[in-house]
């Protein structure tokens, strides 16, 4: 019997454009074994979490670029807290001011991660949240 493995869905929440980092995000937690769902841009906060109850995902994880992140990453989290996802895990990738970090965890986003973080942090944080 093979262990089911982590589903991870990214998404790029708003009008940010820039996708290169996702994707680079994606490929290596596929090849780290999770099993990887790319949105892909432009997502709204009710797409995510329609898809991740869909999908029955483990992680939700979100980049964003735009500087929207103290408005994106709290309507997932409520979105996902509505369809009863209280137990996904919820990731922010991005510019993230280290002022806004702690603000982020106290709505319910599980870890944050700036640009240059090394993908085996990433990696590491999704297996110690979602063994």
């Amino acid at each position: 019997m093979s262990e089911r493995k982590i589903r991870v869905l990214l998404a790029k929440p708003g009008l940010d454009g820039h996708d290169r980092g996702i994707k680079v995000i994606a490929r290596a937690l596929r090849e780290a074994g999770m099993e990887i769902i790319y949105l892909g841009l432009r997502q709204t906060p009710e797409q995510i979490a329609v898809a991740a109850l869909q999908e029955d995902v483990d992680v939700v994880g979100l980049s964003i670029l735009s500087g929207a992140h103290m408005t994106l990453a709290p309507a997932v989290r409520e979105r996902l807290n509505e369809k009863g996802l209280t137990d996904v895990v919820l990731l922010v990738g991005g510019i993230i001011p280290d002022q806004d970090v702690a603000e982020l965890q106290k709505i319910g986003v599980n870890g944050v991660f700036t640009p240059g973080a090394p993908t085996e942090d990433i990696i590491a944080t999704i297996k110690k949240l979602r063994p």
